[in-house]
């Protein structure tokens, strides 16, 4: 596993943009497939949960939000911890949380007892493997990160497309109870996935310039800094406004289905067509935003990717047969992929690679409160008032009102500033520059070939210049 030291993901190494990246995307591939797809699999043992136990349907889903909250809510919790002891550390014991919490699980006497097991420990298991994941893919790729994030993203829809069926078949097989024991064995794969984690090395320095570097290591746990960036705070107002609405309709439509008049499995079939089209959605998404002149302006095709899920939402209130109901999950498929592929991509984007460990658990942090209000809320308004429509027109118009936050947002507040200094060694150097014009033509002729010299070896040392992050946006 290596020394325990800070993950401070120094800029003077060069994203590979392959090689071992490759191994650690196909491991963030399976992370944020099991983060994503182990709270809704959970849910094909709900009835045997309530037949053992005597509770009700409103009980027993309180495991998957509880699951959802550790996940979003413990951000930066996972940000400190991956800032004092690294991502690979972390993920190994995120991995064994993960599995110890279904395996004690499995042995309950009651439901309380699985909200403490499966629901808390399990979910902190999968966020302290989900966080560091997005870490590293950020650290290993750069040119090509909007297609590595397209890729990784993909893991939900696959999973879910998986997990679901085998749950079904291990609980008719095993019963609730040894089905949990097998998902928790299997979860001990986050553990193989945290061991792909390889730390990258930084450039080897002289002698005379360890002091500095060490001194650099020293860093804070939990950077607050990032809510001086404009963007990051457009950015997470933004993406909590979103979350009200985003996980609203996959939650209601096959209940929607039913109240039509349409039997279960065919109701059912919806979320399969639905997660059929994000698999393909989101890599492919990947591959568009890192084309040359897309990837620049990645933020505004974010905010085009929330109002097109919003819009659909808005269509899908006026379904009124299974046919409607289909065309509503091709389309919201496309745009859930759109969204799910460039959420984090446009995160990394603004706030760069040194500040992204604590930005993300801030932004998950934010997501939570949300997370934990949009659906209950959306389905308080259902009991009052018996329609879907309602229900799907107020997830639009969350959605939609994110994605223009985020656009104007960015438009008004983040262009107006981009001409302006960011950072101080941005204005130190800009002095500098300003002195060295009252300089004599001698002088400035030895600075030019010292420049000239500085350009040719510095690539050989460390790699490709590093974007300055506070200008990412």
């Amino acid at each position: 596993m290596g020394a325990v030291v800070a993950d401070d993901g120094p800029s003077g190494v060069k994203a590979p943009d392959g090689g071992w990246g490759w191994a650690v995307l196909f491991g963030c591939f399976i992370i944020t497939g099991f983060s994503y797809a182990f709270p809704k699999a959970v849910s094909v043992f709900f009835k045997e949960l309530i037949r053992e136990f005597g509770v009700g349907y409103s009980d027993t889903a309180w495991i998957s939000s509880i699951l959802l909250a550790m996940l979003y809510g413990t951000g930066p919790l996972c940000s400190v911890c991956v800032n004092r002891f690294g991502c690979r550390p972390v993920m190994l014991v995120g991995g064994l949380f993960a599995s110890v919490g279904m395996v004690i699980a499995s042995f309950c006497t009651s439901i309380v007892q699985i909200y403490l097991t499966a629901g808390v420990i399990t979910g902190l298991g999968l966020a302290l493997n989900f966080q560091p994941s997005l870490i590293m893919l950020n650290r290993y790729f750069d040119k090509r990160r909007p297609l590595a994030n397209g890729l990784s993203a993909a893991g939900s829809p696959v999973f879910l497309c998986a997990l679901s069926p085998l749950g079904q078949i291990l609980q008719h097989e095993y019963g609730w109870r040894g089905g949990f024991l097998i998902l928790g064995g299997m979860l001990l794969n986050c553990c193989v996935c945290g061991a792909l984690m390889r730390p990258l090395e930084p450039p080897k320095k002289s002698e005379a310039t360890k002091e500095p570097a060490e001194k650099k290591v020293k860093k804070k746990l939990l950077d607050f800094s990032v809510f001086k960036d404009g963007g990051f705070v457009i950015y997470t107002l933004a993406a909590s406004i979103m979350v009200l609405g985003l996980f609203v309709p996959p939650v209601f439509v096959v209940s929607y289905a039913k109240d039509l008049g349409y039997q279960d499995t065919k109701a059912a079939f919806l979320l399969t067509i639905l997660g059929f089209i994000d698999i393909f959605a989101r890599p492919i998404c990947g591959m568009v935003a890192g084309l040359k002149w897309v990837r620049p302006r990645c933020v505004y095709l974010f905010s085009f990717a929330m109002i097109f899920n919003g819009f659909t939402d808005l269509m899908g209130s006026m379904s009124v047969d299974y046919g409607g109901l289909v065309v509503f999950c091709i389309f919201f498929g496309i745009s859930y992929g759109m969204v799910g592929a460039l959420q984090f991509e446009v995160l990394m984007a603004i706030v760069g690679t040194q500040k992204f460990s604590s930005a993300i658990g801030l932004v998950l942090l934010a997501e939570a409160m949300a997370v934990l209000i949009g659906p209950p809320s959306a389905g308080k308004l259902l009991d009052a008032t018996g329609r879907y429509m309602f229900v799907f027109i107020i997830a639009g118009i969350e959605v939609t009102t994110s994605a223009l936050v985020l656009a104007l947002g960015n438009f008004f507040c983040i262009k107006k500033n981009s001409e302006e200094p960011h950072t101080k060694e941005e204005a130190a150097e800009r002095e500098e520059l300003n002195k060295s014009e009252d300089k004599t033509p001698e002088d400035a002729k030895v600075d030019s070939i010292e420049v000239e010299q500085f350009l040719k070896d510095e690539p050989e040392k460390n790699g490709e210049v590093v974007t300055n992050p506070e200008t990412c946006v």
